[in-house]
């Protein structure tokens, strides 16, 4: 039986979706899957998950400790400790910025298993110097084969050398079925007024100052006929947007319900009439795998590395440039003015994103699995 293990710093709703996909492959194949992870606590996300309620084993290194709790020598000998146990005959790592995912790595090498690299970089996520790029080069070479998100991400590792054939599509995907609209409209009304919607951590890079600039120049054209925006999350800057809403007096009009579960945002995605992602930098955006799911039409910054997959203009949304103020307000008059037909753009998001499942992850995965066990 081939047993493959997948490597995550820490399991939330995606990744516990995309392993259940596996986990469906593997039982067809007669392989196993077992997830590894770093912590359960102490990352950027502050998710609730119960993995245990899960039909398949994920074992956590550190287990409640948080990353920054221990020595990288400890976590280094921990995890050995587990792979060694686990002894799966592929390893998908996630990611190549941490030391302790480099340090799965040199376990592949040292006990012969193939990895599998799970990225959604690209070239233009933050500045590149020819050290660090050479680093990658020779890094990479490590791999045996690669799952990405998208086309943006798969030029990025050619480039760094990766074969072609060695990288398999599929990584960015979410649980649609949660999101779709036959199960969420006859959720709670969380506001009674079209709204725009946006879901961020509250930090520079998701560019919210920007949302609300245009925001207030979009209200200011369409007076009372302008939709409201919702703006779901928290973080470092939201006294600083708060403060910027109310300097703006748009306090009315602008709604911030804070960090938001899961569940607790199906109802903000059920009854929002357009969703907004304006990233200046982005290697993917779930969120906005979300949203089409939910039926939204999405209006998505062109520097999110799932622009080029997802968004197909005009039929299920438009891009813009995060710089360009005028692109996004005129946008958002386009939406929300009766020019475009929001009911076709939602069914076209709807049928875009079904490709994007745990199922297209899982025959991904198998597809670089198979590969890197064959050309190891």
């Amino acid at each position: 039986m081939t047993k493959v293990a997948i490597l995550f710093v820490n399991y939330g709703p995606y990744h516990l979706e995309r392993l259940n996909g596996f986990q469906k492959q593997c039982s067809v194949l007669g392989w196993s899957a077992i997830g590894i992870e770093l912590t359960r606590s102490g990352v950027a996300y502050d998710w609730k998950t119960q993995p245990e309620k899960f039909p398949f084993s994920i074992i956590s290194v550190l287990g409640e400790k948080e990353l920054g709790e221990v020595s990288f020598a400890y976590l280094q000998e921990k995890l050995y400790a587990v792979l060694s146990d686990v002894n799966p005959d592929a390893i998908a790592i996630a990611g190549y910025f941490r030391l302790s995912m480099i340090a799965a790595l040199g376990w592949s090498v040292w006990k012969r298993k193939p990895a599998i690299l799970l990225s959604e970089s690209k070239e233009d996520d933050g500045s590149r110097n020819w050290f660090k790029e050479t680093f990658k080069f020779w890094l990479f070479k490590a791999y045996k084969a690669a799952l990405v998100g998208g086309e943006v991400h798969k030029r990025y590792l050619t480039k760094l050398g990766m074969p072609s054939s060695a990288i398999f599509f599929g990584y960015n995907v979410v649980g649609n079925k949660v999101l779709h609209p036959n199960k969420i409209k006859s959720l709670k009304i969380p506001l009674r007024k079209p709204y725009f919607l946006a879901i961020n951590r509250f930090i520079p890079k998701k560019n919210l100052p920007f949302v609300v600039e245009a925001y207030g120049m979009y209200r200011q054209v369409m007076g009372d006929n302008a939709w409201d925006l919702v703006l779901c999350g928290d973080g470092q800057m939201r006294l600083q947007i708060e403060q910027q809403i109310n300097e703006s007096g748009l306090s009315n009009f602008i709604h911030i319900p804070g960090f938001l579960q899961q569940d607790q945002l199906l109802p903000y995605f059920a009854h929002a009439n357009c969703f907004i992602h304006a990233s200046t930098h982005e290697q993917w955006g779930l969120v906005v795998n979300e949203a089409m799911a939910a039926g939204l039409p999405v209006l998505v910054s062109n520097r999110c590395g799932c622009f080029e997959d997802l968004v197909v203009e005009p039929i299920n949304g438009f891009g813009f440039c995060p710089y360009d103020r005028q692109q996004l307000i005129d946008l958002m008059l386009k939406i929300s003015s009766g020019e475009v037909n929001l009911k076709n753009m939602s069914q076209a998001a709807l049928q875009h994103i079904e490709k994007f499942s745990p199922e297209y992850f899982a025959q991904g995965l198998v597809g670089a699995v198979k590969y890197a066990l064959t050309y190891n």
